[in-house]
């Protein structure tokens, strides 16, 4: 069902619409936390370094995925709230369009590339056959994770964040199943083992995307327009680049950041990588469902936004800040406190570097994601508003601190610890800047007009 985020007190209409959001996060963790899981308890340790060391490098792919996602989700949400709906069919299928050509790009380039990739970060030789065929299985599937994502973008601009939790509800569930049938139930057909977790993941997330976009078409053929919308347009194109392209940029120097940390960490061994595979996709878990609320904050900004309600934005932020903290704050503890037992869901007889790099690493970072769920909710309302430029600049600098830092004490006698510490300079720098630009917005009603509707709306 679309919900229309304009109307309705901005608190509760934003917690409605981001509860579902963050149990699809859930789920949408379980993809890898159950390759991982999956890899150390059925296969081994190799296998998890080898799992840990590829997902670095498909954060590339995913980087391009969500920049599509962000793009045509803030277009859509701002024609949604603007009631612009032929144009808003244009945008989806010009996001379509796009994305199919971007896919088969970063495809071809991938299959092409993806060995110098694990050699530039210095994937030591025994694991490394393992994770190239990982990388080529996960590289196969990029149709799947760029269509699934877009699907998503456009329920969270329509207002709907249940379907999609049905989905990965679903799917996710049946990969936990469908990993272990491929590696512990089927050795002989998978020898290494990882490539059944790959090809676990590629079937899930098939099934899921089919029939998100599915879905997708239904639901838009229920939005009645003023005329057939066309299906390609390069102004709507350029509309929509404007906000992924930035995106894109933002979470692929993330992911150039991350390489760059993994070829430090594995300087340190597999025992290292091991235990930083592990508590890194705990970080993730975290860090990915505060990102995901984050994105519904921008979908509730850049509805209003198109609707001409400036003044609600303010309450959304204050709503998404209350949301994400009641959410971090009690995980953190959780992390610091459980820090060993939960690395041992992952680890199956760790060795003492995995064990010991693993809850270090927790221990340091997960009091800080306080600091990093203001970032979110201050990046949210940013991208909603169209706010790219800030944006951007909040995330390079937390990205150049956490890398520079991290190669920089990594050489010092801290160790492995100065990587670890690099994170939460990183994040609380960054933060400041983020909340700096948000206070600058101005997100006072533009008019008499505004002021009226939105007193009007918010007693709904």
């Amino acid at each position: 069902m679309n919900k229309d985020l304009t109307v309705g007190k901005p608190s509760s209409v934003l917690w409605r619409f981001c509860i579902p959001l963050f149990g699809s996060i859930i789920f949408q963790q379980l993809y890898n936390i159950a390759d991982s899981f999956v890899a150390g308890k059925f296969v081994g340790e190799d296998a998890l370094a080898a799992v840990g060391n590829g997902y670095e490098i498909t954060l590339i792919f995913i980087a391009f995925a969500f920049g599509c996602n962000i793009g045509c989700s803030v277009t859509v949400s701002q024609m949604f709230g603007a009631k612009h709906y032929r144009e808003l069919k244009t945008a989806v299928y010009t996001t379509l369009i796009a994305s199919g050509v971007l896919c088969t790009v970063l495809m071809a380039a991938g299959l092409l590339l993806d060995g110098q990739l694990l050699r530039l970060i210095n994937t030591p030789d025994d694991i490394f056959p393992m994770s190239k065929l990982y990388l080529d299985i996960y590289i196969l599937g990029l149709p799947f994770v760029f269509y699934y994502n877009v699907a998503t973008g456009i329920f969270s601009a329509l207002g709907d964040s249940k379907t999609p939790f049905i989905f990965l509800m679903c799917s996710s569930t049946a990969n936990i199943g469908v990993d272990i049938l491929f590696t512990a139930g089927m050795k002989n057909v998978f020898t290494r083992g990882v490539d059944g977790v790959a090809w676990a993941t590629f079937l899930c997330q098939g099934v899921s995307c089919l029939l998100a976009l599915v879905f997708v078409t239904r639901r838009l053929r229920t939005i009645k327009s003023n005329g057939k919308a066309p299906l390609f347009s390069w102004t709507m194109l350029g509309k929509i680049s404007a906000v992924a392209v930035p995106s894109i940029m933002q979470q692929s120097f993330i992911s150039v950041g991350n390489i760059v940390l993994q070829s430090v960490i594995n300087g340190f061994g597999k025992g290292v990588m091991a235990g930083y595979s592990a508590s890194i996709k705990l970080n993730n878990l975290v860090v990915t469902s505060l990102s995901t609320l984050g994105n519904g904050i921008t979908s509730f900004t850049a509805q209003n936004i198109g609707a001409g309600k400036r003044s609600r934005v303010r309450e959304g932020f204050s709503a998404g800040l209350r949301l994400v903290l009641a959410l971090s704050i009690p995980i953190s503890i959780l992390y610091v406190v459980l820090s060993r037992y939960l690395l041992l869901i992952f680890l199956d007889d760790p060795s003492a570097d995995a064990l010991r790099s693993g809850m270090e690493f927790l221990c340091i970072v997960a009091p800080f994601y306080c600091v990093v769920a203001t970032k979110l909710t201050a990046d949210g309302v940013l991208r909603g508003a169209g706010m790219m430029k800030q944006f951007v600049v909040t995330t390079f600098t937390d990205l150049l601190l956490r890398t520079g830092l991290a190669f920089i004490m990594s050489k010092t006698s801290l160790g492995s610890t100065g990587i670890w510490l690099s994170w939460p300079i990183g994040w609380g720098v960054s933060t400041v800047m983020s909340v700096m630009f948000y206070l600058r917005g101005g997100w006072k009603p533009q008019s008499q007009a505004e002021t009226a509707a939105t007193d009007e709306t918010g007693q709904q």
